[in-house]
């Protein structure tokens, strides 16, 4: 409709005009209470810097991924060119010599008690998981949703999964107060798999109620006005499949019982922030991206620290959000273990 001026700068205009309508509605969610205000201040890191890398392909299993290993090879690379850490444990599949260094249940857990021991305030805590994730019923009333997120080690068939109460309990459970652990869970079904209780907005609000709502309409606007430039369709259709589930997610509810019990026995003293690769309810992808198999969540998380080191959390948050639009269905997440003011440059 608009010719070639409209078809090259078709996903900058859509972008521009989701991202507005999207702040439009959560400036009213804030005024009709349905996210509320973040008061906490991070604490700064003057410590020491850990980290703990896990990447699973699963070597002749069946779900077989082909870019998990290297996501933790592109995530490890990237912060400890542009970081400080102090000491990395790094487990992955092909480390077939050495039985402690495989991502088996026993040594994923071992591994959690590594990251944090002797942990102190000032301290960094950095943990990358590349893998599967699933879900199973919830059985103690915590998630909103009733399912449980898990995390699927290399042995799960014998061994079993690591359900998010586990994950909680052994790596973030009585973190001391001052310590930073920052997660970046490039898996299926991860928003809550360390059980935080804080979801946030892309503005850096809270969530309660309606964010799914709100973001399904924006995310449909975008669709209509890509379209209305570049006549794409199937670029049109994805964007419209996924507002539709926001919508549709938005229309359960939730239930405020779990929600009240999560910020009860879930919250932290320490400031635990992750990044996860979609919702609970969706999928992420073992994409194909510049000739290299890898997970869309890493692929954009460093692709946009690598336009801008400076940015704040939730706008990194915005920014990966963004570069998945349109190509993958799966909608990147932050949640948070207190009620963190997310305003400061991204850290670890």
């Amino acid at each position: 409709m608009f010719g070639s001026l409209g078809k090259k700068f078709a996903d900058d205009i859509a972008n521009q005009i989701q991202q507005k309508v999207g702040e439009h509605l959560s400036n009213k969610a804030r005024e009709n209470g349905s996210t509320e205000q973040a008061t906490e201040s991070l604490g700064q890191v003057t410590g020491r810097r850990k980290a703990l890398f896990i990447g699973i392909n699963y070597y002749g299993q069946n779900g077989e991924l082909r870019g998990c290993i290297n996501d933790v090879h592109n995530i490890k690379n990237f912060l400890t060119k542009n970081y400080r850490i102090d000491e990395v444990l790094v487990l992955t599949d092909d480390q077939t010599s050495n039985p402690n260094k495989m991502p088996t249940r026993k040594n994923i857990l071992a591994a959690f008690r590594w990251l944090r021991n002797g942990a102190k305030s000032g301290d960094s805590l950095i943990f990358h998981y590349s893998g599967h994730g699933g879900s199973v019923k919830d059985t103690d009333g915590d998630e909103e949703d009733g399912m449980d997120e898990t995390l699927i080690p290399v042995d799960y068939k014998q061994a079993g999964h690591i359900v998010d109460d586990e994950v909680h309990d052994v790596l973030v459970r009585g973190l001391p107060k001052g310590v930073r652990l920052t997660s970046i869970m490039d898996c299926c079904h991860s928003e809550s798999i360390l059980d935080l209780p804080y979801i946030y907005t892309v503005n850096g609000d809270l969530q309660i109620i309606e964010t799914s709502k709100n973001e399904g309409i924006a995310t449909l606007v975008g669709a209509g006005t890509r379209f209305l430039l570049d006549g794409n369709k199937t670029k049109a259709i994805t964007s419209i499949k996924e507002g539709m589930k926001h919508l549709m997610s938005s229309a359960s509810g939730g239930n405020s019982a779990a929600r009240e019990k999560a910020i009860k026995t879930r919250s932290t003293e320490a400031d635990v922030i992750q990044f996860s690769g979609c919702r609970d309810s969706q999928t992420s992808a073992d994409a194909q991206i510049g000739g290299q198999a890898t997970g869309a969540m890493s692929y954009a998380l460093i692709t946009s620290l690598k336009k801008s080191k400076k940015q704040n959390y939730t706008h990194l948050l915005k920014e990966m959000r963004q570069l998945l639009n349109g190509k993958y269905t799966q909608v990147p997440c932050m949640s948070a273990g207190r009620k963190l003011v997310l305003d400061d440059t991204f850290a670890i």
